[in-house]
């Protein structure tokens, strides 16, 4: 039996919960317990870590297009820089050399 608040999730084993029940509760708690229930109940929890997982998975897949998207950009303002530099080094007049004779 798993216990969840909030972020923070703790889980409890079956003996530990019903140690904790008073002596006529743990006597009920026996009678309605089922096998069946923890199964589903840890069906329940994998399915749930399996979805989680998907969604991280979609959230990194979605960031790494946005970098490469934002890589490709860079590239291509630089490419534009380097082409805007280099046209201004070669129609630039050199300056005029100073004689000390």
């Amino acid at each position: 039996m798993s216990i969840s608040s909030g972020s923070a999730s703790t889980s409890i084993s079956k003996s530990e919960f019903l140690s904790s029940l008073p002596p006529w509760r743990r006597w009920l708690a026996k009678l309605n317990w089922h096998p069946t229930i923890d199964a589903q109940i840890r069906a329940l929890e994998s399915k749930r870590r399996e979805l989680e997982s998907e969604r991280r998975t979609k959230l990194l897949e979605k960031e790494i297009n946005q970098l490469d998207q934002e890589n490709k950009r860079l590239a291509d303002l630089e490419s534009k820089l380097d082409a805007l530099l280099l046209s201004a080094d070669s129609s630039s007049p050199t300056p005029p050399s100073t004689g000390s004779s």
